[in-house]
């Protein structure tokens, strides 16, 4: 299925979606997981405990984050591929990240919890249906797509390695 149309998902998430240069979902996965894999074993255990400024987060607490965020969009994929009808909540990231844990656990290990997080997110997608990609539901206070998440997850990873590229790893 082709990329997912604005109106099909949260206006915020357009700054993610629109990082995706794939048209299609399951190209778009398949092209980053080698930049995701580079990308993240690039870094080292030291470097993994930086953070640009006070109170920013260390770079285990991004790739949490990241970890964290994917998991969270796939529930919502999920539950509105299921036909849920209630409205789907926000999250709060700080609090998700000041209660993570990240900083005590080797960056290896987390980069290993997000590569097997990745899998369990591709075999989400590739359980989807187009009927089921289609459907839409409500997130964050707006309506959203099960494709319009896939979408949003690939670029909320693009989003963040620009992010580690400019601000931790220059």
């Amino acid at each position: 299925m082709p990329k997912p149309s604005p109106e099909t998902y949260n206006p915020y998430f357009k700054r993610y979606i629109d990082q995706v240069p794939e048209e299609d979902l399951t190209i778009a996965f398949d092209n980053q997981l080698p930049i995701i894999t580079g990308f993240l074993n690039s870094i080292s255990e030291d470097k993994s405990t930086y953070a640009y400024a006070p109170g920013k987060w260390t770079l285990k607490e991004l790739l949490q984050h990241i970890i964290d965020t994917e998991r969270i969009f796939n529930y919502r994929a999920l539950a509105i591929a299921r036909k849920e009808t209630a409205p789907l909540p926000d999250f709060d990231e700080d609090s998700y990240a000041a209660n993570s844990n990240a900083n005590s656990r080797p960056w290896q290990i987390l980069v290993d919890e997000f590569l097997l997080v990745r899998q369990s997110t591709r075999f989400l997608y590739d359980s989807f249906t187009e009927e089921m990609l289609a459907s839409s539901g409500i997130s964050s206070n707006a309506p959203s797509t099960v494709l319009s998440f896939g979408f949003t997850t690939l670029g909320h990873f693009y989003h963040h390695k620009k992010v580690m590229e400019e601000r931790y790893l220059s």
